[in-house]
């Protein structure tokens, strides 16, 4: 919480990689924080308490990723000096380098940290500040789907994939939110921590934001699922596909290979990024969450048909892995798609 009475400032990063949605979001929240309150209650609106700017390297129009004209309200050297900038998420592909590119916004945001700032992350957002080396020893997440793409590339990161919001570094100055409308507790998080916690639960009882808890597992998608260059392997993937539940997969996989099982394994983590067993749990998972959410059968009928005869094995790994029960998984997901089949 900041010791003086005028507004905190707040920078918001837009760049073309970015979704309006999150930019003006975050907008939205952080100029309601004080003001709309009263306005809802008794009919007269409080003194805000956040001053948020869209700012941009060169302040003109931007088209950003999914086509909406931005108009940035400052330039980057005009935000030196704020108590936060927020960086979105970056609408660019998991495994495709950020060499060369974002040099100028990265120096900003150093020189903002260095500064006293906090810098906070949406989503993907936070691949901008592991290549300009903020996070270099520290705790981080980030999207799921980015998460082992940020752990191979700056492997001196500690990434936290299962956490929703992150905060580290030196006086707890990086904050990172996971995947999706994560953002919505960041910006609740900078609230509250900006101003206080009370001015925090006033905007999330007005917009009706639940805390995501529960983190990011639950919602993860086998992110490494797509075919390896590697020919051999390739050709396992698409058959452990199909026959995930067979007895001994990974000995099944090792003789269509053609290779010993040893170099076989070595091989299938070097171009898949996890060992193969790991991959068979990870596509027993899925295939179980899509069956929890979507049908009534027994979970110990589900654990027998993606490969498991011990059920009770099969719960242990499941809450480990995603992070709660099959039957909590079910109760949460299946009901949300059942509301959604019958809009």
């Amino acid at each position: 919480m900041r010791d003086t009475d005028s507004p905190a400032r707040v920078a918001i990063l837009a760049l073309p990689e970015t979704s309006a949605s999150v930019i003006y979001g975050m907008y939205d929240m952080f100029m309601s924080a004080g003001r709309d309150w009263g306005l809802i209650v008794d009919g007269s609106p409080g003194a805000a308490l956040i001053h948020p700017q869209v700012a941009s390297l060169h302040k003109g129009a931007l088209i950003c990723g999914n086509g909406v004209r931005i108009v940035p309200q400052a330039s980057l050297d005009e935000c030196l000096g704020v108590d936060v900038v927020c960086v979105p998420e970056l609408l660019v592909p998991p495994g495709e380098s950020l060499d060369g590119r974002f040099i100028e916004e990265m120096a900003w945001l150093r020189r903002c940290y260095e500064g006293g700032a906090m810098l906070a992350t949406a989503c993907s957002g936070a691949m901008l500040l592991a290549q300009a080396g903020l996070l270099d020893g520290h705790e981080a997440t980030t999207h799921w789907a980015y998460c082992d793409v940020m752990a191979r590339r700056y492997p001196q990161i500690k990434v936290r994939g299962q956490r929703a919001l992150v905060a580290s570094g030196e006086g707890q100055r990086l904050i990172m939110a996971g995947g999706g409308t994560s953002w919505l507790d960041l910006a609740l998080y900078l609230i509250a921590r900006l101003i206080d916690v009370d001015a925090a639960m006033q905007v999330a009882r007005l917009n009706l934001i639940d805390w995501h808890d529960i983190g990011q597992q639950p919602f993860a998608r086998l992110a490494r699922s797509r075919q390896v260059d590697d020919a051999v392997i390739a050709r396992c993937q698409s058959w452990i596909a199909e026959h995930y539940a067979q007895p001994s997969p990974v000995a099944a996989m090792s003789q269509l290979s053609g290779l010993a099982e040893r170099s076989f394994k070595r091989r299938f983590q070097q171009a898949t990024g996890m060992p193969p067993l790991e991959y068979v749990h990870t596509m027993r998972l899925e295939e179980a969450k899509q069956m929890l959410e979507s049908g009534n059968q027994p979970i110990e009928a589900i654990a027998n048909e993606v490969g498991y005869e011990d059920a009770g094995f099969f719960s242990r790994l499941f809450r480990r892995n995603v992070g709660m029960t099959p039957a909590q998984y079910r109760k949460r997901f299946g009901a949300m798609r059942k509301a959604l089949a019958t809009l």
